[in-house]
């Protein structure tokens, strides 16, 4: 049995919080609510103790299922004991099989299990100690992203539509896109449940839909910034016609990271006096922001934008307004791009059944936890966590101490 670690806690660990005793009672309580895919018939290990296993080997950075059932390998037996799992006889309690697990997240409730976890996530005794969005509005942002290893002989690759807060960058809901139809489709079944009042709603041109927009302003009482491209082609044109060289420039901002230098400058125009309004309902007014990138060693790319909003001039400045369309680039980086890079999301081969939906959203509980805890490097803090399995459990609040004494 694995002893338990002598050494202090990292420093990346030390810095989160706060984690708040008996924390775990309310991802229990919402993990509860899913739904059990298993026969009763010779079904041994609780449906909640497995998907905490799940929940902690995935925020230890496990990335297949074969390294979940390492992880529960691993865990003490008082691990094993504060997740759930009972004891078989002579009185050991043994962690799942990679049988048992494979055959769970095949046959798991997609919508449930990600309901549950948006849900958890969303809950506001989560304290939200790195966030750093200034914007007086909290805003969320719909993308959609592709399971690139999940396709398999005549079977396409998953795709799956999420909205994700600005900042910190936290999954509250998913949705699976079937292979028949697209994420527009999927745009009002993925934001019905959720409480958009006085939320700011921004989405790329796809998802730039009259009906959808109506939607949104008229019964989910949000507002929202909808790229316009080539699909709305009326609107398109009036936005490109309007006097934007009369216009100066009302902010600018500027950045270096990843070998880049990125500059953006926002103009912004009433639009309800212009042309007689723009073909797009509840649009106040249009934005054109223009973005120049800088990569070390290659030539400078320039791109401008166009969008429209539902908020007026006293509801948001130029500046919460670049920021809210910077903040819906950023979700790429913030969340797709770890999931990719540190849980290899793109390179997993999983795709029986329900099973790829199920790590990917098992990726977006940890992602969130942490984000919401502070941590501003995912890859170190797994890491941290991954090679002792207490600190699993005391990241998910089960035990208020990192140290716990193995048996």
């Amino acid at each position: 049995m694995p002893a338990a670690p002598s050494s202090p806690v990292p420093a990346v660990l030390a810095k989160l919080g706060p984690l708040h005793q008996h924390d775990t009672g309310r991802l229990r309580a919402h993990l509860q609510r899913v739904p059990d895919p298993r026969s009763r018939r010779g079904r041994w290990y609780p449906l909640v103790g497995l998907l905490l296993i799940c929940a902690c080997a995935v925020v230890s950075g496990a990335r297949t299922v074969t390294e979940i059932t390492e992880w529960g390998q691993r865990a003490t037996t008082t691990v094993l004991e504060l997740l759930g799992i009972r004891r078989r006889l002579p009185g050991r309690r043994r962690a799942p099989s990679h049988a048992t697990l494979t055959r769970l997240l095949a046959a798991l409730d997609g919508d449930a299990l990600d309901a549950a976890i948006g849900a958890y996530l969303a809950e506001h005794g989560h304290t939200a100690v790195g966030a750093t969005n200034s914007a007086p509005r909290p805003a969320v942002a719909v993308d959609g992203k592709a399971l690139s290893g999940s396709a398999h002989r005549q079977q396409r690759h998953r795709h799956l539509l999420s909205a994700v807060t600005h900042g910190p960058t936290v999954t509250l809901a998913q949705r699976e896109v079937g292979a028949k139809t697209n994420e527009t489709a999927a745009f009002r079944p993925l934001l019905e449940p959720l409480d958009l009042a006085g939320t700011v709603v921004t989405f790329d041109a796809l998802h730039s839909v009259k009906d959808q927009v109506r939607w949104l302003v008229q019964e989910k009482k949000a507002h929202y910034i909808a790229v316009i491209k080539g699909n709305q082609p009326t609107a398109s044109a009036q936005i490109k016609a309007l006097p934007w060289e009369q216009v100066p420039v009302a902010h600018t901002v500027s950045g270096t990271g990843h070998g880049r230098r990125e500059s953006r400058s926002v103009k912004t125009m009433a639009i309800a006096a212009n042309l007689g309004g723009i073909a797009f309902p509840e649009a106040r007014l249009a934005l054109r922001i223009h973005r120049r990138r800088q990569e070390s060693g290659k030539r400078q790319t320039r791109e401008t934008v166009y969008a429209v909003t539902s908020l007026d001039t006293h509801q948001a400045s130029p500046a919460d307004l670049g920021g809210y369309v910077r903040g819906h680039w950023g979700i790429e980086n913030s969340s797709h791009h770890v999931r990719d890079v540190v849980f290899a999301e793109d390179a997993s081969t999983v795709h029986t059944g329900r099973a790829p939906r199920a790590m990917a959203s098992l990726r977006n509980l940890a992602i969130g936890r942490l984000r919401l805890l502070g941590a501003d490097n995912i890859a170190k803090t797994t890491r941290a966590i991954r090679d002792a399995p207490e600190r699993a459990v005391w990241i998910w609040g089960i035990t208020d101490s990192p140290l716990l004494p193995g048996t």
